[in-house]
């Protein structure tokens, strides 16, 4: 079967988590290839399996070279040990997953992996057309949409938990979209988040240095009853997943970065993850 097919009865049957990111209606209706709301707004399918929630073009940070290195690397585990203790906080009952900035797509992937038997429902979306695209790839269970993180497509109390693996927040919207007692598990880096790779790049100045004090006060503010759980352990880089690395990761983009030599990619033979896991539950 198609791929745009697959994602047609996908949409049949969970049209009720959807709502138009126009108006803010209910959709009502799957009509060949298209969704259409109850104002009358139309979103079509793309043929990759996918629907464009945007009426305007919006480039994300990542090209599609970026999003296939950040694949190899993430295919390769570099965040299965932290994907595996996300999993440990969610509910064992079937629930409805919100993936935040998916990008292309491996960290949900690799969640719903890890919960092989518990029937859950699975949602991503990013902004980067490029990133949903490769997405689409992974399994024909996944949900994947091109939309903007400050209108959601998603209905009022649709969402059981919502995951972020270092991505922007909102935290209006997600306080919309989720269900009564659902959770946000948000994943941000610590300062040793690697480390390694930035000291190579940042050899002096106040980029060789990450404070997450901010982000945590904000999740924090929204959540005052969070929980913090830290994670970190090291993960070994194959000779040919060094360069795919440094492009994978926004650390390369920041001024003053150096150009890494062959002699520098050779140094990074491991590489520290060092992340915390915030949980917000809505009470």
């Amino acid at each position: 079967m198609k791929k745009i097919d697959q994602t047609r009865q996908w949409l049949t049957k969970n049209l009720s988590l959807l709502r138009c990111p126009k108006c803010g209606r209910a959709f009502v209706t799957v009509l060949d290839y298209s969704l259409a709301c109850q104002q009358g707004h139309v979103w079509n399918l793309n043929k990759k399996g996918f629907v464009y929630f945007l009426d305007h073009a919006a480039p994300g940070e990542y090209d599609r070279e970026n999003l296939a290195d950040r694949r190899n690397v993430l295919q390769a585990g570099m965040f299965q040990p932290m994907i595996e203790q996300v999993a440990q906080y969610i509910p064992t009952e079937p629930q409805t997953i919100l993936d935040i900035g998916t990008g292309e797509g491996t960290p949900l992937y690799q969640l719903m992996q890890a919960r092989p038997a518990h029937h859950d429902t699975y949602l991503g979306f990013d902004i980067s057309k490029a990133g949903v695209q490769l997405a689409t790839q992974l399994d024909p269970n996944l949900f994947f949409c091109v939309a903007d993180l400050r209108q959601l497509p998603f209905a009022d109390a649709s969402m059981s938990t919502i995951v972020e693996f270092f991505s922007p927040s909102d935290y209006q919207e997600f306080k919309r979209v989720l269900k009564p007692g659902g959770q946000v598990l948000k994943i941000i880096p610590n300062a040793d988040y690697l480390i390694e790779l930035r000291h190579l790049l940042y050899p002096t100045g106040e980029k060789r240095t990450y404070d997450n004090s901010a982000v945590v006060q904000r999740f924090a503010e929204n959540y005052p009853t969070m929980q913090m759980v830290p994670i970190k352990y090291e993960f070994s880089l194959a000779p040919e997943l060094r360069a795919s690395l440094v492009q994978m990761s926004p650390l390369h983009w920041g001024k003053g970065a150096r150009k890494l030599t062959t002699t520098d990619l050779a140094q990074l033979t491991q590489v520290t993850i060092d992340v915390s896991l915030l949980i917000g539950r809505d009470n």
